[in-house]
Order: structure tokens, then C-alpha cells, then sequence
């Protein structure tokens, strides 16, 4: 068996280790709803997932016509709140995704989750699930203060000084994450299964990958920087 090029592997977590759409767009609509705004049907949520609770807020309210009028940070609140209440009822692992675990845990790697969720929902979310104890380091958007969640590269730096150092990949589904990746000059493989925001050979990813079964082999095609 030849030696595993990573010592570090971290994850995204909507749309990448997690299929959250449901319980994130249930969120999502009460807070719409409660202004008086239209739900969005769930299948439409994955794809405005990507960048927090803000920004996914922005786009529902372009949606349906603008800001005028919404007490944004209410608005906001509302949402972080019902999610909090109500984070794991329909999210569960993509298929593949323990077995991926389990085979790099095997590798000795260790692993992180970098997200732009609020820290404290990402925990509360991995522990509804079985999954805190598998890593060794969980990063929220919200870890190292305002502007520098994704695409800045600041919780990819934090990841890799936390935790020693060494070559590290990041996995993701978004722009988001390949942009953040690139800026802290780590290679970066995208699963094309989640929440991206644009087709896949567009999302700048160092590699693609449409299943868990073959996330190991596919970071292992990679090189570190």
C-alpha cells in the first residue's frame, strides 16, 4: 500500500459531508413565512446553500422581492433559531460517506470540518449525529470573527496551524471552497453531488468526485503543495 499523501483532510460541511437541504430549507421558509413571503420548494434550497445564514438569506429575499422593509437581523435570527431547534431531523451523511471516513481514519489522517456555519450549529449538528468524535477540529464561520469565513482562506490557514501542520487537502462542493482552498494554497477535490453553485468544470476543484466510494482514490491522485 503506498503512503497516503495527506496527513490533513478536511471537510466542508453542507453539501459535501452532509445532505442538510431539508432541515436548512425548513428553516428557511418559517423565517420567509413569518414576513410574509413565500416558501421555496426544498428542491431549490441546495442550490442557494453556500456562504451562511446571510447570504443564503440575501438570495431568498431577491427572490421575492428585496430587503425593503425586513428587518434583516430579525430575520436572521429567526432562522439561526428554528435550525438550532430543529438541525438533524432530514440531514443525514451522503451515501459512502462513513466507509470515506473510516478509510482514512485508517490512513492515519487526521480530520477536520471547516464550514461557514456558525461553530457552535456545526457541533450541535455532528454530535445530533454520531460524528464530533471524528474530528479533530471543527471551524465555524463565525471561529475567527466577521470576514474571514469562506472564500478567504483564514479557517484553511487556522485548520492547518491547529493541527501541526503537514500536507493538508481540503473537500468541498462550492466555489466557496475551492476559492478558499486555492488562497491558502491547498489542493482542493469537489463532490459533485451537493450544493454547487456553478456546472463542475467550473468550480476551479483540483479533482471531481460524484460518490463517497471514491473519495479515497481520488485524493490520492492529488499532490500536496
Amino acid at each position: 500500500m503506498t503512503c497516503f499523501p495527506f496527513q490533513i483532510v478536511g471537510f466542508d460541511l453542507d453539501g459535501t459531508l452532509l445532505d442538510t437541504h431539508g432541515d436548512i430549507g425548513m428553516a428557511l421558509n418559517h423565517a420567509m413565512e413569518g414576513i410574509g413571503r413565500p416558501a421555496f420548494p426544498l428542491s431549490e434550497v441546495a442550490g442557494m446553500v453556500g456562504g451562511g445564514t446571510r447570504t443564503l438569506l440575501d438570495r431568498a429575499l431577491d427572490r421575492t422581492g428585496g430587503r425593503g422593509g425586513v428587518d434583516f437581523e430579525a430575520l436572521n435570527a429567526d432562522l439561526i433559531a428554528y435550525y438550532a431547534d430543529n438541525i438533524a431531523r432530514h440531514t443525514r451523511l451522503y451515501p459512502g460517506g462513513e466507509a470515506a471516513l473510516d478509510a482514512l481514519e485508517a490512513q492515519g489522517v487526521v480530520l477536520a470540518l471547516v464550514t461557514n456555519k456558525l461553530e457552535r450549529l456545526a457541533v450541535s449538528l455532528l454530535e445530533e449525529l454520531g460524528l464530533a468524535q471524528r474530528f479533530a477540529l471543527i471551524l465555524g464561520g463565525d471561529s475567527l470573527g466577521p470576514r474571514r469565513s469562506k472564500p478567504a482562506p483564514d479557517l484553511l490557514l487556522e485548520m492547518s496551524a491547529r493541527l501541526g501542520g503537514g500536507p493538508a487537502v481540503y473537500v468541498g462542493d462550492t466555489t466557496y471552497d475551492t476559492r478558499a482552498a486555492r488562497a491558502a494554497n491547498i489542493p482542493c477535490a469537489c463532490f459533485t453531488g451537493g450544493f454547487a453553485d456553478s456546472p463542475p468544470d467550473e468550480l476551479g476543484a483540483d479533482a471531481l468526485f460524484a460518490h463517497f466510494d471514491e473519495l479515497v482514490p481520488t485524493l490520492r491522485s492529488l499532490q500536496p503543495r
